[in-house]
């Protein structure tokens, strides 16, 4: 065994002196003052998107509005155990912050949850947990729905990084459509190792 890691680490040693004898000419940056992606309804094409990836978006005129749909939902109707952290929206059952031990969130059936803004480009929402104790219930409740204000919703990702700041450590990822993959025998899987089903609420008058 001893043999095995030394001659491991003599490989790897040599593999990486090999490396540095390769000299690299340096290569500028490139220039991100371009005329990226737009489209004439940000919001059209973002639903587009979505639907494309599996998920589901519905425009919505206000909260009233929004409460109405998430009722037709067969997920939402169904759901036994409910996490809502958008204000007034949803017969939430879960409370969040009074979860210490995110475990404990394996059982929820439905979330609806704050998405700071969308992408066009590729159908994403980017959320955080600036608003949500526990960030595990964005893949562990087995539907997901995002609240999202119409108006927050940019053209492309370039727009998207330029929205993004971190003034201190913290958690923030894009979520595009359901949880997927393809990767046994090139066979589309939803809901493969997250939420079944992504909803996004586009919030015309927040």
């Amino acid at each position: 065994m001893e043999n095995s890691q030394a001659n491991l680490a003599e490989s790897r040693a040599a593999i990486l002196a090999a490396i540095r004898r390769q000299p690299l000419a340096a290569q500028p940056l490139p220039d991100l003052d371009q005329a990226w992606i737009r489209y004439d309804d940000p919001a059209v094409q973002f639903a587009e998107v979505l639907r494309s990836v599996g998920g589901r978006c519905l425009v919505v005129a206000d909260v009233e509005h929004l409460r109405r749909e998430l009722s037709d939902l067969p997920e939402y109707a169904s759901a036994r155990q409910i996490c809502s952290q958008a204000p007034g929206v949803g017969a939430s059952n879960v409370d969040l912050d009074a979860v210490d031990d995110p475990h404990l969130l394996e059982t929820v059936d439905f979330a609806i949850l704050p998405g700071e803004f969308g992408v066009a480009e590729n159908g994403a929402v980017w959320v955080s947990d600036s608003a949500v104790r526990q960030r595990a219930i964005y893949f562990i409740a087995q539907h997901l729905a995002l609240v999202v204000p119409a108006s927050a919703v940019v053209n492309n990702l370039q727009e998207a990084y330029e929205r993004l700041s971190f003034p201190q450590p913290g958690f923030g990822v894009f979520i595009s459509g359901p949880s997927k993959t393809a990767d046994i025998e090139q066979s589309l899987v939803i809901g493969a190792h997250g939420p079944r089903s992504l909803t996004v609420f586009l919030l015309l008058n927040d």
